[in-house]
Parts: structure tokens; C-alpha cells; sequence
């Protein structure tokens, strides 16, 4: 009988990974309570299953006779359903947390502010090139709790691991983990980059000597007591990645020493390195239209992961969609990044703070407003040669419903341009 059997468990935020969540409980019996605030979103699937639904505002009236609590990623810390379960002792689990609790596979745990999504599927394509079972999982867009019962208990799971899905993991536990890097981001929901990172290390706490942390080769100290393996972008390559840019160099880098430390065969690491072309919204080749390329980085939502585009695009001279909802956090590096002859857009939320640091860095730029005008005001201005580059720094949440709709919206423009 599963310790989960009986018990009353109110779930908090009903996106892919909250759905995913309910379904696993629901197998092993426990009861529950399934919450989103918003009131559009389709849970007909829920209802079948005979659970409780409940949603719009009320969030605070919903802790009553709960045993436990789930959250998925999407959900702030400060909701009145976390923040009062964890004022009122009661438990409080992520989605992640839930899903390597029921879940008995060997667990790689990729982290880091960027270039997760990348360094993740990397590593799946390794451990496909090897023939050896896996399944990838996490923020990269299949969440943790749908393998289970559904996975076979061999496989190694490959996890994409957001900040916020370690916020609530007291006892998740990876055989490997990764951290990429560590920058500022998500300061809207931590405050300071010090909390920031601590919750990111969090990854390593529960490992043991049995354990491998890997971490770039300048980091500094890491809890837990792992064996420590270090990455960089200059060392341990078996061949050069196709993907462009010194930051997927570190990425190949930091799954090849995970790939060799779930004991993948070199030859087969090779062969992925060699073969991968790259995920969707990430410096994504869209089209090239009259001589202009158009290039998709949707994914980057922070600052930094801009920065990491626009220095893998440097040979050409760029056209950058800039914007959405921000973080808390400051444009004045990626300003300098730009060049004479480049020029921004700006859309969203954020523009009035990214057309200070851009007019304070004598960086030309336009104000578009949205994302359908900013295609039209780059496609007019850049020249045959130039690279149109959606790498907008921000959060999507203020236009859009995600960073893929970002994405396939931007896709959807250019094509209109033929």
C-alpha cells in the first residue's frame, strides 16, 4: 500500500506538470484536491478521474482537512495555499519532489541558470547513441510524475531541474548532477541572487560519496558529499558539438562528463556530439528570407542567455527583439554587448528599463511594443547578411502564455514574411 493511499492532497497549479501530478496520486489512492486560479483552463481529464476541482481565487480556504501539498513550478512561493500550508506545518512537496519519491530509477539532475534544455536533451541523444534505455524528463517539457508507472524502473531518468522545483525538495536525491552555471535570474521571485543560488544547490544536498556532483571547473563549494567532477568548455570534448557558441561548448562538456559518469561509451558520446542539432527556441535556425537569417531564441528569458546569443551570432551584425516581463534584474551587460550597426526592438513590460541601459550604452533602438511589430521593424532595417535574433531577456508571461508560444509566434511572423 502506498504511503500516499487515503491521505488528502491538495494540488496547486493544474499546467502539464500539476496535471501530471494528479494522475500519480490518483494511482496510488490518494485523495485529491486539485486547484488552479485560473478559471479557463481545461480540466476535463481531472473531473473524469473523479477529482475535486476547484478553481479561481479562493486559494486560501482550500487547506482545510489537507495532509499534504504539491506545488508545480509555475506557482509563486508566496501563494496563499503554500504560504499558509507551510505556516500551518503541513507538507509541502514540488512536483519533483512527488515524482523521485515514487519514482526508483537511477536520476541525473541537470540545473543551472542556463542551458539546461540544451545540456538535457544532449544527454538523452548520448544515452540513445549508446543504446542504453532513458527517458527525459523535467522542465524540458514532460514532467517527472508522468513516468511513473509508465517507465521501466531500469531506465536512467534524464531530469531538467527548474529553481523553483527545488524550492520544496527535502529529499531528492540524484545519482548524478549537473549544475551548468550560476547567474542572476528569477530575482522577482528570490529577492537576492544569494537566495537564488542556494536554492539551486539545494540539487546536491541529499547526495552521498556513492554521488557525482559536476559543476563548471571555477565554481566554488557545493553541499552534500559527492564525488566532484569539473567540466569546462577548453577540456574533456571528444569532438566538437555542431550547435553554435561557446556556451553549448560548456553544455557538451558538462553532459559528456555526466554520460561518462553514468558509464556511457566514448564512442557513442562522439556520435551525439557530432549528430545534435539543437533544441527548439534556442538559437533556432527559422528561415532566410531575401538574404536575412532569422533565428529563434525565445528560451533565452534572462539576461544572461541573451548575452550567450548574441556572442554565438557575433559574426554578423544583429537585429535583437528585446523584452516581455522582466526579473528584477539589470540590462547593462547585455546593453555593451551590441555593437555599431546592430539595433534593438523592444516589446513588453520590460522596455522602458532596457531603453535606458541601451540609450546609456549609445545602443540604436526602436520602440515596437509587440512582438508582430518588432518582425515587421527589424525585417525592414536589416540587410542581406544581417541575422533578425528573437532573444528577448524577459519572462513571456506578460504577451504570452510561455516562452514556445513566444517561439511559435515568432516562427508564425516570419513566415508571413515570404
Amino acid at each position: 500500500m502506498s504511503e500516499l493511499a487515503g491521505r488528502r492532497v491538495l494540488v496547486v497549479g493544474l499546467a502539464r506538470s500539476g496535471k501530471a501530478a494528479v494522475e500519480a496520486l490518483v494511482a496510488e489512492g490518494a485523495l485529491v484536491l486539485a486547484y488552479d486560479r485560473d478559471e479557463s483552463i481545461d480540466v476535463g481529464r481531472l473531473r473524469e478521474l473523479g477529482v475535486e476541482v476547484r478553481l479561481g481565487r479562493e486559494e486560501e480556504k482550500l487547506l482545510q482537512g489537507i495532509d499534504l501539498v504539491v506545488t508545480s513550478p509555475g506557482v509563486p512561493a508566496d501563494a496563499p495555499s503554500i504560504a499558509g500550508a507551510h505556516a500551518r506545518g503541513i507538507d509541502v512537496w514540488s512536483e519533483l519532489e512527488l515524482g523521485a519519491r515514487l519514482l526508483s530509477n537511477p536520476l541525473v539532475a541537470i540545473t543551472g541558470t542556463n542551458g539546461k534544455t540544451t545540456t538535457t536533451a544532449l544527454l538523452g541523444e548520448m544515452f540513445a547513441s549508446a543504446g542504453v534505455q532513458a527517458e527525459v524528463a523535467g522542465n524540458i517539457g514532460r514532467a517527472l510524475t508522468s513516468l511513473v508507472g509508465s517507465s521501466d524502473e531500469s531506465a536512467w531518468v534524464v531530469c531538467e531541474v527548474g529553481v523553483a522545483q527545488l524550492d520544496d525538495a527535502e529529499t531528492f536525491h540524484p545519482r548524478i548532477a549537473v549544475l551548468l552555471n550560476l547567474e542572476p535570474d528569477h530575482l522577482d521571485r528570490y529577492g537576492t541572487f544569494e537566495w537564488y543560488a542556494d536554492t539551486k544547490l539545494r540539487v546536491f544536498e541529499q547526495q552521498t560519496e556513492d554521488d557525482v556532483a559536476i559543476v563548471p571547473a571555477t565554481f566554488g563549494p557545493i553541499p552534500g558529499g559527492a564525488r566532484r567532477v569539473e567540466f569546462s568548455a577548453d577540456d574533456g570534448l571528444l569532438a566538437d558539438p555542431t550547435i553554435p557558441g561557446r556556451h553549448n561548448r560548456e553544455n557538451a562538456a558538462a553532459a559528456t562528463a555526466a554520460a561518462r559518469a553514468a558509464g556511457l561509451p566514448d564512442d557513442a558520446i562522439e556520435r551525439a556530439l557530432v549528430g545534435f542539432r539543437g533544441v527548439e527556441h534556442r538559437i533556432e535556425e527559422v528561415a532566410e528570407i531575401a538574404g536575412v537569417r532569422y533565428v529563434n531564441d525565445s528560451k533565452a528569458t534572462n539576461a544572461a542567455a541573451a548575452l550567450r546569443a548574441i556572442e554565438a551570432l557575433r559574426d554578423s551584425p544583429l537585429h535583437v527583439i528585446l523584452g516581455g516581463l522582466g526579473k528584477n534584474e539589470s540590462y547593462d551587460a547585455l546593453a555593451g554587448a551590441f555593437r555599431p550597426g546592430d539595433r534593438a526592438y523592444l516589446i513588453g513590460r520590460a522596455a522602458p528599463e532596457l531603453a535606458a541601459a541601451l540609450d546609456e550604452a549609445a545602443v540604436a533602438f526602436t520602440h515596437s511594443g509587440d512582438l508582430a511589430r518588432a518582425v515587421q521593424d527589424a525585417a525592414g532595417a536589416a540587410q542581406p547578411g544581417e541575422i533578425v535574433l528573437l532573444s528577448p531577456a524577459c519572462a513571456s508571461f506578460d504577451q504570452f502564455t510561455d516562452f514556445e508560444a513566444r517561439g511559435d509566434a515568432f516562427r508564425r511572423l516570419v513566415e508571413e514574411l515570404r
